[in-house]
């Protein structure tokens, strides 16, 4: 799965880490619903980082389509919860 992080670039991300990137999501989705920014924070780090770490980053020329968007670390609450799907950031 390609994935790109607004900002940063693409990964490819193996089949066997989208249930571990799944279980980040869900968290980040409970923090947007609860509107605990601190934890929306925190939860959003820690998904980009695990993409950032079991992602295999593609080359800038690469012109693969990306099958998901992340937000960038910067990104609102409100910005985040405009990109949800009804299976959150990351479909399983």
């Amino acid at each position: 799965m390609i994935v790109r992080i607004m900002g940063e670039g693409q990964v490819e991300i193996s089949a066997e880490d989208i249930s571990v990137l799944n279980e980040l999501d869900t968290e980040l989705e409970a923090a947007i619903d609860a509107g605990d920014e601190q934890s929306f924070r925190a939860k959003l780090h820690a998904l980009l980082d695990k993409v950032r770490h079991v992602g295999k980053a593609l080359s800038d020329d690469s012109l693969e389509p990306s099958e998901l968007i992340l937000p960038p670390a910067d990104a609102s609450i409100e910005e985040v919860r405009e990109m949800l799907g009804d299976q959150g950031l990351i479909p399983g």
